[in-house]
């Protein structure tokens, strides 16, 4: 078992550290070009767009779908997750402060992308028993007709189901119970029970609950940890330029300035920064669109500024806070890394609340993408074993959290990060083959070739 675990690892690092992230920011620089830098051009109306549909009690989500702020917090609160926590610190102590910088690159690029995703979620999302449903499975189908599109539609649709449903949740829960264990002594089962209850009564409850309950909880979870990352940062004002730039220069000289990682090279710094910057905001994964296609919004464009918006609020907002309190902790040369690094840094400033403080962010971050993760994993299941077996799925989605709260399996951790690589993979060739309809869509254009191509009932494209 330790043997297969180590190959497992080996496959999933491989291609995550090189074939994924070549793939990825040549897919967000390709997008960037093609639709003529739209994550400028068209920033300030995602802004614009999300601050006029900000809500904490919006129109409950039915069965034509959410609300445009719905959908972007359900995609945002599988964004935030601990990823903002845990890479990040793990990105800062492998490839020095520099690989924030390229955390930003591909962070920019990837807006670009995820607008690509959100509007082919919206044109080819469709209707299944009576509810709007729509994602990758949808817009593969229409990229490829025949058994090749069948078949890279279901090989996504698993992999999504055993990356995140599954295995991605156990080590979301994992990472809660541990947390509070740490901050509070609180057993880990009781901790698992309460998540896998509370769980339980949003999963049960539908897609109207979960969009009530993400629009609720995403602000509040931000809002929350932003101020606490901003206390931190005020108290350390002087020291903020500084880490800026050993942001800026180690990106490029690594061992120009003290705070720099000892032995890290440019690649590395790319290559830890670029990798965990995206595993963070997701874009090109194929998970977001789930939650973009179901917005109920005039013209696919409208949702795929938004998405952009979601891209920007994980990485240059909460993943950057968090970077600055660590870089101007001093900690990173130290030694730790991951949850422990972000906690020191943390408890420098707040002292023994720091502990709690990153507990209670833990808990709303990793509880959140389960929330998130878990919806895009039932779109997939239903759509490969029918409504009926849904029932199936969330008992055991509520089973695979208990679980993982009390024990931390290495294999499961490394097969959730194997499969969440696999299914960018038929992600991104769809996205690739339907770059030109993503640009005529951009430009105001219709489907054209592909309105037959997903059971003759395509989405609304803003024609």
């Amino acid at each position: 078992m330790e043997a297969f675990t180590q190959a497992v690892s080996a496959v999933s690092d491989f291609l995550w550290n090189n074939l994924l992230l070549f793939l990825l920011c040549g897919t967000g620089i390709f997008f960037t070009i093609r639709l003529g830098f739209v994550q400028v051009r068209k920033f300030g109306a995602g802004v614009k767009n999300l601050f006029g549909g900000f809500s904490l009690h919006g129109k409950a989500a039915g069965k034509d779908g959410m609300s445009s702020f719905q959908a972007l917090t359900t995609a945002v609160a599988a964004q935030v997750g601990t990823g903002n926590i845990t890479g990040c610190a793990t990105a800062l102590a492998s490839g020095g402060p520099g690989a924030i910088f390229w955390m930003w690159v591909s962070a920019f690029f990837g807006m670009a992308t995820i607008y690509a995703e959100a509007i082919l979620a919206q044109t080819f999302k469709t209707t299944v028993d009576g509810q709007v449903t729509g994602g990758p499975i949808y817009y593969i189908r229409a990229a490829f007709k025949g058994r090749f599109g069948k078949f890279l539609a279901g090989f996504f649709s698993v992999a999504i189901v055993l990356a995140l449903g599954f295995m991605g949740n156990m080590v979301q829960s994992n990472s809660i119970s541990d947390a509070f264990h740490n901050a509070f002594g609180v057993n880990k089962l009781a901790v698992g029970i309460v998540v896998a209850v509370i769980a339980a009564f949003i999963f049960l409850g539908g897609v109207k609950r979960l969009a009530s309950v993400t629009e609720k909880l995403v602000p509040v979870m931000a809002l929350f940890y932003i101020v606490g990352c901003v206390f931190i940062l005020i108290t350390r004002w002087q020291l903020i330029p500084n880490a800026f730039e050993q942001i800026f220069v180690l990106a490029f000289q690594p061992q120009a300035i003290a705070g720099g990682v000892a032995g890290v090279t440019v690649r590395e710094a790319m290559r830890y920064g670029v990798a965990r910057g995206l595993f963070s905001n997701e874009a090109g994964m194929g998970s977001t669109p789930h939650a973009h296609a179901l917005a109920k919004v005039e013209k696919p464009q409208d949702q795929g500024i938004i998405a952009m918006i979601g891209v920007f609020i994980d990485t240059f907002i909460v993943l950057s806070l968090t970077a600055l309190v660590i870089i101007t902790s001093g900690m990173i040369p130290t030694g730790l890394s991951g949850t422990m690094l972000t906690q020191a840094a943390f408890d420098q400033t707040m002292g023994d609340f720091g502990n709690i403080f990153i507990a209670i962010t833990m808990f709303f971050f990793a509880f959140s993408t389960i929330i998130g993760w878990y919806y895009f994993g039932e779109v997939n299941f239903k759509a490969l074993f029918g409504s009926k077996a849904v029932p199936v799925y969330a008992a055991a989605a509520v089973l695979f959290v208990l679980i993982g709260s009390v024990q931390r399996v290495d294999l499961v951790w490394n097969l959730s990060d194997l499969f969440n690589g696999l299914m960018v993979i038929p992600n991104l060739i769809a996205l690739l083959a339907l770059s030109g309809l993503v640009a005529r869509i951009h430009k105001g254009r219709g489907l054209d070739k592909y309105a037959d191509r997903v059971d003759g009932k395509p989405g609304k494209t803003g024609d």
